[in-house]
């Protein structure tokens, strides 16, 4: 019986100790710290990313608006604009 109990207590001794250096390893509050610290950086610069993505998007719809003038200046079908440069030829 005495033999059983120390055994158990035994196991009982190394589970804890494993346990203990698991979460010396992985320490949960730390890894929570960090989530939380990664959240908030998000979090306070979304309006800088939203200002960039608005750039990025009013850049994008001036180039296409050059584009279609540039096609429209050279097209005959697209409001008679092209016989004016063929006049001008």
């Amino acid at each position: 019986m005495q033999q059983s109990l120390q055994a158990n207590i035994k196991r009982l001794r190394t589970f804890l100790n494993y346990s203990r250096n698991y979460l010396r390893r992985n320490n949960p509050i730390k890894v929570l710290q960090k989530e939380i610290v990664a959240g908030l950086k998000d979090v306070l610069s979304i309006n800088k990313k939203r200002k960039m993505v608005k750039y990025k998007l009013k850049y994008q719809i001036h180039q296409l608006n050059q584009m279609e003038k540039l096609i429209a200046q050279n097209n005959e079908h697209v409001f008679l604009r092209g016989n004016k440069f063929n006049e001008m030829r």
